[in-house]
């Protein structure tokens, strides 16, 4: 299995489980292997990460879908999934899906955040804030630490592709109306083995890094500009993000209207009108929450101690706080009487 970094929250998270108890002092979650003495049961699933992308949407003649059939069809058959309708489960959906997200079964169509109808998107009634925990992409990039911080000589960066799927009508707008702006460096490409140093100069020596729409809601650009200590411009009157009650974006970001953004000149003018105070202080706070956003732990496997205040620790910190609902959930349905149907419900804005 080829390991897709930036897709990997599953994999840290599972080597963080399968770490022999005496090196798990600094993970928040306790592994009991008796599933009734368990709040919440990690289903690894592996979906995006073992995926042969560009056979994934081929249903017909595609091992590895018919592997992923079977899983789910293996744990919904059992006593601990029927306990609970799934609603205790943990799964972890990444882009190829829809977005990132430990996604709890058993309130989506199907029954499970894994079973997705026919479409290879998870669909807006099946994802929400209340039930799934938003996780952040592995960052690509290296951090680049406060005290190392420079001059930096250029307003606006963005590295990426001009032409996305779902969501990306922004993104061509926003390209038109930028690409030719004194300060803005607009370039095609991804920070790919190629392309990663090119990516390094330019969040380095922008003062912002641009984060327009694209295919999935946010992705891995944004948090290789917070380890690059660049100010995200996050263009998206809708965005979900990780972690958000323990983080707070405002801090270090920009949050331009779309609307606005989409206007001739507007966003080039709002930008230079921060002040040297007010981007020093967003870097500063910038570098407060790089931690947060990592996942690797330098162990091979990723099995072995991770860090305190890392990605893996505040992944399993928002789905504790969704223990309650769970426990609410499962109460309610074992109490209904037999045969009344209740529509499930992912409606939440």
């Amino acid at each position: 299995m080829i390991l897709r970094h930036k897709y990997s929250a599953e994999y840290w998270i599972t080597g963080d489980l399968i770490t022999p108890p005496q090196h798990r002092a600094n993970s928040f979650t306790k592994r009991v292997l008796d599933p009734l003495l368990a709040d919440v049961v990690f289903v690894p699933f592996f979906a995006t990460l073992s995926a042969n992308k560009g056979a994934f949407r081929k249903k017909h003649g595609n091992d590895d879908y018919k592997r992923q059939r079977q899983v789910v069809d293996a744990v919904k058959s059992t006593q601990v999934w029927n306990r609970s309708g799934g609603r205790d489960h943990v799964f972890v959906l990444t882009a190829l899906f829809g977005r990132p997200g430990g996604d709890f079964g058993g309130w989506s169509r199907g029954g499970g955040g894994s079973n997705c109808g026919e479409s290879d998107v998870v669909p807006h009634t099946q994802v929400s804030v209340i039930k799934d925990v938003i996780v952040p992409y592995m960052h690509l990039l290296p951090r680049l630490d406060l005290s190392e911080n420079k001059v930096r000589h250029q307003l606006l960066y963005f590295k990426g592709a001009k032409h996305r799927h779902r969501g990306g009508i922004i993104r061509e707008k926003l390209w038109d109306l930028l690409v030719s702006e004194p300060g803005v460096i607009m370039e095609e490409g991804f920070p790919n083995a190629t392309g990663r140093e090119q990516s390094i100069k330019g969040m380095r020596t922008s003062e912002f890094c641009l984060h327009p729409a694209g295919d999935t809601p946010t992705s891995c650009r944004l948090f290789d500009a917070i380890q690059s200590l660049c100010i995200p411009v996050i263009v998206s009157d809708i965005i979900e993000l990780p972690f958000e009650g323990m983080v707070d974006y405002a801090e270090f970001s920009v949050f331009p209207a779309v609307n606005d953004a989409r206007k001739p000149s507007w966003l080039g003018n709002h930008l230079q009108s921060f002040s040297k105070e007010q981007k020093d202080r967003f870097r500063q706070n910038m570098a407060q929450v790089q931690p947060i956003f990592v996942y690797d732990n330098g162990h091979p496997g990723g099995i072995g101690p991770i860090p305190v205040d890392g990605a893996v620790n505040h992944i399993w910190k928002k789905v504790h706080q969704k223990l309650s609902m769970i426990k609410e959930a499962i109460i309610r349905e074992r109490r209904k009487p037999p045969g009344a149907s209740v529509p499930r419900r992912c409606h939440c804005t």
